[in-house]
């Protein structure tokens, strides 16, 4: 066997699925999934390309494995508590989650292939919504909205140009107010302005629209 067999040999030895998995989280994290390759993976982790498909079968598996990683960090909603609160508090972790990988909020309903997290993930909202006693087509409803904002206002945040609320005044008063004449654009002019004598901060803006949509649902489950 050859030096460079047997430097191989040792480095397959400390890989393993769940580092291959992670380090390519790590990757996506910073660089987007489409920086994602094998080739470039098997780089980071100091091994050869082929070696990978010891672990994951193809990339397609890799991205399916990642997805789970995301799932798993995700809270399930609590079962001693009330539904609303169960699920505004899956809803928040989740925005976080995604926070961390925005790369995954493309990728999380297109996977054909569920892993055990994300299984266990829906079944757990599944229940929630069930047992609080929406029907089986309200509660497809009731996940279908929830995820549908969650995903949206994850996607949003990660386009930001500005991440705190002093960041956003400044951006108000020296990009936003200067293309907003107050004859032309009257309403914006005047809603620019008060934003930021008022201290607006748009994190409050997920919470805020999170409760409407559980109040809206509310309905639903009674009729049900």
């Amino acid at each position: 066997m050859s030096r460079r067999e047997r430097r191989q040999v040792a480095t397959d030895s400390v890989l393993s699925k769940q580092r291959v998995v992670l380090e390519a989280v790590r990757l996506a994290d910073r660089e987007g999934v489409d920086g994602l390759s094998m080739r470039r993976l098997a780089g980071m982790l100091g091994a050869g390309a082929m070696s990978l498909y010891h672990y994951v079968a193809s990339k397609e598996e890799l991205l399916d494995a990642m997805i789970d990683i995301v799932f798993e960090e995700i809270e399930l909603p609590p079962d001693e508590i009330d539904w609303q609160s169960a699920m505004r508090q899956r809803a928040v972790s989740a925005r976080q989650v995604f926070a961390r990988h925005p790369w995954a909020i493309g990728l999380i309903d297109s996977r054909t292939s569920s892993g055990p997290s994300n299984l266990r993930h829906r079944e757990a909202v599944t229940v929630c919504l069930r047992r609080a006693g929406f029907s089986v087509v309200m509660a497809t409803h009731a996940n279908w909205l929830l995820d549908s904002y969650v995903y949206g206002s994850a996607m949003q945040h990660a386009n930001l140009p500005f991440g705190t609320a002093d960041e956003l005044a400044e951006m108000i008063e020296n990009v936003f107010l200067p293309q907003l004449s107050a004859d032309e654009f009257p309403y914006l002019n005047e809603s620019a302005a008060a934003l930021v004598a008022a201290g607006y901060d748009p994190a409050g803006e997920f919470i805020f629209g999170l409760d409407l949509v559980l109040a809206a649902l509310e309905p639903l489950r009674a009729s049900a």
